[in-house]
């Protein structure tokens, strides 16, 4: 048994020490394993990192090239235009050397023009001195007789053109003046102011007439001294005419008597009460009519009392125009136009809308509407360019601005439509024809046109028949005819037009 187990233990020494070198053997093959993997990978990296440094070498070669080249490029332009800048400091050189060439020779010829001056400033002296001598005669006297005997000679032809200049301003004068006078008539016809100047109201019965004028006259004398206004009670039928110059009144008496018929009671208590509500009644009408034409207009930021004024227009007439409706036409006609050239809309718009402002209180104030619309604008602090264009825009002041121009060409356009003052549509084309006839009738005329409502008149002409000089003389007979004519306002300008056409065809 103790043979048996020293046996046992023997083999179990021997496999442990077997076990043991296998152990050993195995590390140390996976140590050279591990040992060659690491050489791999060392060997690896080493390739990987010459790779690197080989592409960073090309790289840092390639940039070197650029730069290089970019260097010799840069010093090419340097090169030039150091070369460029040498040949321009070299020409302002030879210009200076030129400069001070002709300076040179400028004070040398100023030095000679000079003593030639001098010299002939001798010679003049000598040559009077001699002439004096001569003559006998000092420079005054002998110029004191010469004018003498000129003005001997010259006498009876300077009183024959004295006098041919008084005939030809006389003549003149006078044409002028009937000119004048005819326009001014035409365009103060007597249906036309009445029409300005009076209200005409209507009755329901002429037996409210009685009750206007009240017991011995009491209530037409309340009405008048409560409105301003004249009211005329006459033999017309079922109406009564309020006379006033001032528009406003006669809206307020006009208004307060309507008020007064419907209510049925008229003593002077109740007119004064139903005048001083048409009054307030009329204030915020006419602040509306201002706000409205404003808004349509697009002007901003305005004083109320211009607003105010403004409103007010609408109850005034121009040469049978109403004054707002004109002003807003003519504020659109001048922002389409200053859109057209470039300027400043809002400027033109707004100078063109309160071009007649003066109008709301020229009645109330002496002057020229320009003049004082002018005044109210720069009062109530609008712009120095809208202020000039309206003060200008009749000449008042010199124009000196686009807008003021703009100013005037819209409102000549505004003013100058077809029935746009005074005459109904019917009697401006009977007119225009009347004045297309007048030139029908010359000779050698084709046809003619009366355009700009009337303001020009073209006349197309036959060039077989009229030449270059007689269509001179056309133009001026067509003038003088239409003037003898007088069914016209302002001025007519004629325009002679004589085209020829030279017409072939290529076959």
């Amino acid at each position: 048994m103790a043979l048996i187990g020293l046996v046992i233990a023997i083999a179990f020494a021997v496999a442990a020490v077997l076990y043991a070198r296998n152990a050993v053997a195995k590390s140390r093959t996976e140590g050279r394993l591990e040992q060659t993997r690491h050489d791999e990978a060392r060997v690896a990296a080493e390739q990987d990192a010459k790779a690197i440094l080989l592409a960073a070498k090309e790289e840092a070669a390639r940039r070197r090239d650029e730069v290089e080249s970019e260097i010799r490029e840069r010093r090419s332009e340097v090169a030039r235009l150091e070369q460029r800048t040498s040949q321009r400091e070299e020409g302002i050189e030879r210009r200076l050397r030129d400069l001070e060439s002709n300076e040179q020779r400028l004070g040398r010829r100023e030095t000679e023009l000079e003593e030639l001056r001098q010299s002939i400033e001798v010679e003049r002296e000598s040559i009077e001195r001699e002439l004096e001598r001569v003559a006998s005669l000092s420079q005054e006297e002998a110029r004191a007789e010469l004018l003498r005997d000129v003005e001997g000679e010259l006498t009876g032809e300077i009183a024959e053109r004295i006098r041919a200049a008084e005939a030809r301003v006389r003549e003149e004068a006078g044409e002028r003046s009937r000119e004048i006078l005819i326009t001014a008539m035409q365009r103060q016809a007597s249906e036309e102011t009445g029409e300005a100047s009076v209200t005409v109201v209507q009755l329901p019965s002429d037996e409210l007439k009685g009750r206007i004028i009240g017991r011995e006259g009491r209530n037409i004398r309340a009405l008048e001294a409560a409105t301003g206004v004249d009211v005329i009670v006459d033999d017309t039928p079922e109406a009564v005419v309020l006379s006033a110059f001032d528009p406003v009144r006669r809206e307020v008496a006009r208004v307060a008597l309507e008020r007064l018929f419907a209510d049925g009671r008229i003593h002077p208590a109740r007119i004064e009460e139903m005048v001083t509500k048409s009054r307030n009644e009329l204030a915020q009408r006419i602040k509306q009519h201002g706000e409205q034409a404003l808004q349509e207009v697009g002007v901003t930021n305005v004083h109320p009392e211009l607003a105010r004024l403004l409103g007010t227009l609408r109850f005034r007439t121009s040469y049978g125009q109403n004054v707002l409706a004109h002003a807003v036409d003519s504020a659109g006609i001048a922002g389409m136009i200053a859109a057209e050239i470039g300027f400043d809309e809002q400027v033109a718009k707004e100078a063109a809308l309160f071009h007649d402002i003066g109008k709301a209180v020229e009645h109330d104030v002496e002057g020229s509407h320009a003049i004082i619309g002018g005044e109210i604008l720069t009062r109530l602090g609008r712009k120095p360019a809208v202020v000039h264009a309206v003060r200008a825009h009749h000449y008042d002041e010199e124009p000196r601005s686009i807008a003021a121009f703009i100013v005037m060409t819209a409102d000549a356009i505004s003013a100058a439509r077809v029935g746009g003052r005074r005459e109904s549509l019917a009697a401006s084309i009977k007119r225009l024809e009347r004045i297309e006839a007048l030139a029908n009738d010359f000779a050698g005329v084709e046809r003619s046109f009366a355009v700009q409502a009337g303001k020009e008149l073209r006349v197309m002409v036959r060039p077989e028949e009229v030449d270059d000089d007689a269509a001179q003389v056309m133009a001026r007979q067509i003038a003088k005819r239409l003037h003898g004519e007088g069914s016209y306002t302002g001025r007519i300008k004629v325009v002679v037009l004589r085209e020829t056409r030279s017409v072939e065809y290529a076959k």
